[in-house]
């Protein structure tokens, strides 16, 4: 087993999800806004956040990778679910557990603009700006992180560990 050394716990978690669910809520009471969430490693996150909204919305799932079962992105973008819902003159936004290298996020808003939508934003759980190398910026973010390689509430490793309730680093 991995050492584990705690990041956030869950209170901080669910009080930093209320805040941006009330910020979202808050921009697009008069819309029809339409949540994506990354697959897998997101749906922790989207199912806590779409239950903090206060306006009505429609979901989907789109499973995107890069990583397989390493510690760094691999550079190449796997899509394996696409979209099934029509998003044409929808706003959307793209809910994301952890923004790292920004690539997997600039593919997915490339390939989400061909279906025509009214705008494109962009929700992350955890926000890692010093691996950025893709031009892509969080609209709505829970935290910002610095370095590590974090697991829990979703994220994984080689597919352990998204069960944990809270975010830890893993020291491998």
């Amino acid at each position: 087993m991995h050492e584990l050394i705690p990041v956030l716990t869950k209170d901080v978690i669910y009080a930093k999800v209320v805040e941006v669910a009330r910020k979202i809520s808050d921009d697009y009471r008069d819309s029809q806004l339409v949540l994506i969430g990354i697959l897998k490693g997101a749906f922790v996150f989207m199912s806590d956040l779409m239950r903090c909204l206060t306006i009505p919305v429609e979901i989907d799932f789109i499973c995107a990778s890069s990583y397989g079962s390493d510690t760094s992105s691999s550079g190449k973008i796997n899509l394996t679910k696409e979209l099934s819902i029509d998003i044409k003159s929808k706003n959307v936004l793209i809910v994301e557990d952890i923004v790292d290298t920004g690539k997997t996020l600039a593919y997915l808003v490339n390939y989400l603009k061909a279906f025509d939508p009214k705008s494109i934003k962009i929700c992350a759980m955890l926000d890692k700006l010093e691996r950025r190398e893709a031009d892509i910026k969080t609209d709505y973010s829970c935290h910002v992180v610095k370095s590590g390689f974090l697991v829990g509430y979703g994220l994984d490793y080689a597919e352990k560990y998204r069960y944990l309730p809270e975010i830890y680093q893993l020291k491998l």
